[in-house]
């Protein structure tokens, strides 16, 4: 449906996106210039940046400042980010009534991205939609097989009634590229201040146990993948299974081994239907490399802390969590400081 038919798609042109940035590289420029060049544009765009001297290392010498005049960035530490709470005053900077979050490295596939992540909100339901990701060109076998397999070409509505049928697909959502109406953000408290992963399925969870629905809007795609080591692999799901510890009243409602399960058996499929069976042992190394980080993950309590820093990919989280500062929720000092010039 082109947008000049829908009466909802012209009252939600107050459409604001929030970036995440640390040390990012020129796919920043792709991803601001795609951004512009939507059949709904962005009203405003704030770049949230973890360390400064990143940022301003990349668009030194550049036309960046004039080239995006609707572009706000706002600086923190890198001891203070949090994927919670960094989000959370970002959304300061915003009056939108909606409010899409993305990644530095997630670029739309076209112009429509942020008028399909919009559609779904004709929805009074949908608290939340987001988008497909596709590998990109340089993805290997397995990057790309999984990309497929965890944002397949069908849409799909995640509500209570779907969980049965869904199971951890339900709660799925992802921050890489993610829509969220204003008003049901703001009534169900945002995201959790304080987490080291899954700040968006743990909202999902939140909004979908209060009636509310999570949309998956094949239609709106952007080019997002890594090809990580297998040790990122292992931290990676070292924080996935910490978050799961943590949060007993979502994870432990739903389970996530049969995904697991579904995953392994469609790969070896594949790997059989294209000819590819000489992948089968990195596969299975790869494997036990995410599992073994899942476990301990999951177990973390059980763990001396010199250990958790080495299986981490967020250390900064643990320093707080061991200090316990991060309890309040007053701003840390420089938090929200706007940059000069920029």
């Amino acid at each position: 449906m082109p947008v000049t038919t829908s009466v909802f798609l012209y009252m939600s042109l107050i459409v604001d996106v929030v970036i995440m940035t640390y040390k990012p590289d020129k796919t920043l420029f792709d991803l601001l210039d795609a951004l512009m060049g939507q059949t709904i544009p962005p009203k405003k765009i704030i770049i949230m940046n973890t360390e400064e001297k990143y940022l301003l290392s990349l668009i030194f010498g550049t036309s960046f400042a004039d080239k995006y005049k609707n572009l706000e960035i706002h600086h923190i530490s890198k001891r203070e980010f949090n994927h919670g709470k960094s989000r959370n005053y970002a959304a300061r900077y915003s009056i939108a009534p909606f409010l899409i979050y993305m990644t530095q490295d997630a670029v739309p596939a076209n112009e429509r991205f942020i008028e399909e992540l919009l559609r779904p909100m004709e929805d009074i339901r949908v608290s939340v939609s987001y988008a497909r990701q596709l590998p990109k060109s340089s993805a290997g076998v397995l990057e790309s097989f999984a990309r497929h397999f965890n944002y397949p070409e069908e849409s799909r509505i995640q509500d209570s009634e779907s969980i049965e049928t869904q199971g951890i697909k339900a709660y799925y959502c992802s921050n890489v590229s993610a829509c969220y109406r204003r008003a049901d953000w703001n009534l169900l408290g945002e995201f959790i201040p304080f987490t080291i992963f899954n700040e968006d399925m743990l909202f999902a969870a939140k909004a979908i146990q209060t009636g509310k629905a999570v949309y998956y809007a094949s239609e709106a795609a952007v080019f997002h993948s890594h090809d990580y080591s297998l040790m990122k692999q292992f931290k990676r799901n070292f924080d996935l299974g910490v978050s799961q510890a943590e949060h007993p009243e979502v994870f432990q409602t739903v389970s996530s081994t049969g995904e697991g399960k579904r995953f392994v058996k469609e790969y070896l499929n594949h790997l059989k239907s294209e000819g590819k069976l000489y992948l089968l042992p990195s596969f299975l190394v790869y494997c036990a490399f995410r599992l073994c980080g899942y476990k301990m993950g999951l177990n973390f309590e059980r763990l001396p802390k010199k250990l958790i820093l080495s299986c981490t990919m967020n250390k900064g989280y643990w320093t707080r969590y061991w200090d316990k500062k991060y309890i309040p929720e007053d701003v840390h000092a420089g938090y929200g400081k706007n940059s000069e010039g920029l």
